[in-house]
């Protein structure tokens, strides 16, 4: 065999073991929120119920999210194209 068949050989050996590299980089412990209907819903398919929280809006962080904005996004620069 050359040596280009050898690298080769090589090469697709490599490719194969690293499909499955994520397999055994987990750890193995007890979900201890596992039954919660509040992190993960009734169902599987179902949304959380910590989801489902609606919060009164504050007029103080309309305010303060709109100052930040013309801080970031400055009508001048984007009049010039950025």
């Amino acid at each position: 065999m050359n040596r280009k068949n050898i690298l080769t050989i090589a090469g697709i050996a490599l490719l194969a073991t690293a499909c499955n590299y994520q397999k055994n980089n987990t750890i193995k412990q007890a979900d201890l929120n596992e039954n919660d209907a509040y992190v993960y819903g009734v169902h599987p398919d179902s949304a959380a119920r910590q989801t489902k929280n609606k919060y009164a809006s504050k007029p103080e962080s309309e305010i303060r999210a709109n100052k930040i904005r013309e801080k970031l996004f400055n009508d001048s620069t984007n009049a010039q194209g950025n």
